[in-house]
């Protein structure tokens, strides 16, 4: 494909998630973002979470979300064990990361590697692809089957929590794919009964991606371009996502369920209180 017609498919993806996220009407569900009263015993709760030495993995901690979700339990000191789930082997320079431990799989085998999931509270499944990179039937195969395979074999190996990064607008019912299978992954997750099973469904992802991506850059741009009462509706950047998820985590919860919206996530991922143990 050419330079000009690769930039007027990523021009009309790009205005087609705009349309979808802007017009699409979410469905909150159950869970909700933070009172003023929880966010002033976050450390407090963080300090309690640290005290019970409980384990994590990380599913994409090679992609964007994956990898700054990976540097904050490390910096949070959240985990008495971290380990990453992924089908190569990630190098790090930095100390901070000399105990993370790394599990290598086949995710076309995974059955195979069935002990790499247990042993584990909490788990964190940022896996994906794009349609673009993996084609229409790759992207099925990524974002719907290994997420399922991995979910199956989570709550075999014993875990408790599950966290699942899903998309604004996602719905089985919907007429495009990326939603179509956003929302199915999401159905039949809940299928398998976790203890605790976390729903993160942000809007456009404000980051600076490692691989450049088009479509998604002129979305950013788009959002980026708004004024922020609004862009924040429909968009939040992956720090905000990530410090949602671990502010879910720490915050007990008598929910089996719970799907945070964009809206939910600006609010839990803003929430104050120190950071550091």
């Amino acid at each position: 494909m050419s330079l000009p017609a690769a930039l007027s498919a990523a021009l009309a993806a790009a205005v087609l998630v705009i349309a979808l996220l802007v017009l699409h009407p979410e469905d909150a569900g159950p869970g909700a973002g933070s009172s003023m009263a929880e966010t002033e015993a976050l450390p407090r709760l963080r300090e309690d979470f640290r005290m019970q030495n409980k384990s994590v993995f990380i599913l994409g901690a090679s992609g964007e979300t994956g990898r700054v979700l990976l540097k904050e339990i490390l910096e949070q000191g959240l985990f008495s064990k971290v380990t990453l789930i992924g089908r190569r082997k990630l190098t790090f320079d930095e100390e901070a990361y000399k105990n993370v431990n790394q599990e290598v799989v086949d995710f076309e085998k995974l059955d195979d590697y069935a002990s790499a999931f247990q042993g584990h509270d909490v788990g964190f499944c940022c896996l994906g692809t794009t349609r673009k990179k993996a084609g229409a039937e790759g992207f099925v195969h990524v974002d719907r089957d290994y997420v399922l395979k991995s979910a199956e074999l989570a709550k075999a190996g014993g875990c408790k929590h599950f966290n699942l990064l899903s998309s604004k607008g996602a719905d089985k019912s919907s007429n495009f794919l990326y939603l179509q299978i956003k929302g199915e992954v999401e159905a039949r997750v809940e299928e398998l009964k976790f203890d605790r099973y976390s729903i993160f469904r942000p809007g456009v992802l404000l980051c600076d991606r490692q691989e450049f991506r088009p479509g998604e850059w002129l979305v950013r741009k788009f959002f980026g371009s708004l004024p922020e009462s609004w862009a924040s509706g429909h968009s939040v950047p992956v720090m905000t996502v990530v410090r949602a998820m671990l502010n879910n985590a720490v915050r007990p919860s008598d929910k089996k369920k719970e799907l945070l919206d964009n809206e939910a996530i600006q609010d839990l991922g803003k929430a104050d209180g120190s950071l550091k143990p």
